[in-house]
């Protein structure tokens, strides 16, 4: 009559492992971003009372659920991202943003590429995608860092650049894990490829991906604020336009051959520049982060069951790797990266340090698969979930008391008194 149900038990578990984690740091400091290496702990924990479930959902067999999921909360995180800046600070504001994008970014994919290659013996290939897929900070993870919702006012020149980082770098990580299939796939570097790959992937892409963002960003604010003028859609209070909005412009833009997470980020500022006063952007930022964190619980937890299956293929030079990322490569390269840009040692310290790595990385090493059969591929994802883990345990543990106190903004103490 009663019928054991592994599936059932999962999702019970699941429930469970996932209230757990954002639970007990109430107890401690009551900051949500503590919850995420929680999340996958929990994950591993489920996996070891589950046998065989970790082979499930190994993402080395199914990238493609991987993929999926960690798109939508990608793009639902980087509009939600776009919506929370208040205010479009002048050239000088946005020069430590362009340096990590342009310098830093850059040099911690070239160092991960020599650590793949000559450390943990990856194809050149191989090497070349895991320094794209690590080289983003996530847009999702790092809310304790960022700037505060819509209408709080909390843009500290710190949290504009690590927001802005996170909301552009995710796209354009893209044209390097573009450069490592097509050299996996060909087997050579050749002029005729990187010809292509210059004027396409990162001439032709990043700008559709831009000026897509732009144009369906301000046709999204006419929509809400202004047609028509007298019953405009932002009465409703209906949040799920939020979601509309950034499917239509995420789908747009990928047809046309952009990149829509550059389109994402772009359409939420351009959105809330049209009545960036208006009540209403702080009602589509509640709902898009509410999709935005079940989606990423979701995934660590997943993230955590899967990691007893990616444990064989792990071995120190993964674990080195993934440790040189968080604790050398990034806080080097950007501190490089941030000279004369006029943050004192402290800020410039803190926006070095405090890269945080996420559901970016998982997307992109879960697209490389679902693209092309790699020779490395267990090492790229067990590196790949390695670094998740350290940069969860460490970043989300540290980040919110050490940010507000560089920049005496309580970011987390005002979404307590909001909810």
């Amino acid at each position: 009559m009663y019928e054991f149900s592994t599936f059932h038990l999962g999702l019970a578990l699941l429930g469970m492992g996932i209230i757990l984690a954002y639970w007990l740091p109430r107890f401690v400091s009551g900051r949500e971003p503590a919850a995420s290496a929680l999340l996958i702990l929990a994950g591993i924990g489920a996996s070891e009372l589950i046998p065989g479930l970790a082979e499930q959902i190994d993402p080395t067999r199914y990238p493609k659920p991987w993929e999926t999921c960690s798109e939508i909360a990608l793009i639902v995180g980087l509009f939600s991202t776009g919506l929370r800046i208040d205010r479009l600070i002048g050239w000088s504001g946005w020069q430590p943003t362009i340096r990590l994008l342009a310098i830093a970014m850059p040099l911690c994919i070239a160092a991960i590429t020599l650590l793949g290659s000559g450390l943990a013996g990856m194809t050149f290939a191989g090497a070349l995608l895991l320094g794209a897929v690590l080289a983003p900070t996530d847009p999702v993870l790092a809310s304790d860092v960022q700037v505060g919702p819509p209408l709080e006012g909390e843009e500290h020149p710190v949290r504009f650049t690590l927001t802005t980082e996170a909301g552009l770098n995710d796209g354009l990580a893209f044209p390097f894990v573009y450069l490592a299939i097509a050299i996996g796939t060909v087997g050579a570097v050749t002029g005729d490829l990187l010809l292509d790959w210059a004027w396409r992937d990162v001439g032709y892409r990043i700008l559709v991906g831009a000026g897509a963002g732009i144009a369906i960003g301000w046709l999204l604010g006419k929509l809400l604020f202004e047609f028509p003028p007298r019953n405009p859609l932002a009465r409703t209070e209906a949040g799920v336009v939020a979601i509309a909005g950034v499917l239509l412009c995420y789908g747009v833009t990928e047809l046309i051959e952009g990149y829509g997470f550059i389109a994402s980020f772009v359409s939420g500022m351009t959105l809330r520049r049209t009545e960036a006063k208006h009540a209403f952007h702080r009602r589509l930022h509640d709902f898009t982060q509410t999709i935005e964190h079940s989606l990423t619980a979701l995934l660590l937890v997943a993230l955590g069951l899967a990691l007893p299956a990616l444990w064989a293929e792990a071995h120190w030079e993964n674990v080195a790797v993934g440790a040189a990322l968080i604790f050398a490569i990034r806080p080097i390269c950007a501190w490089l990266s941030l000279a004369g840009t006029g943050f004192s040692p402290r800020e410039r310290l803190v926006v070095s340090v405090y890269g945080v790595r996420g559901i970016g990385s998982i997307y992109y090493i879960a697209y490389a698969a679902a693209h092309l059969d790699w020779i490395d591929e267990e090492g790229l994802w067990s590196t790949v979930a390695i670094t998740i883990l350290l940069s969860t345990i460490f970043h989300g543990l540290s980040a919110g008391l050490v940010v507000e106190r560089v920049t005496g903004e309580k970011v987390g103490a005002a979404k307590d008194e909001a909810a």
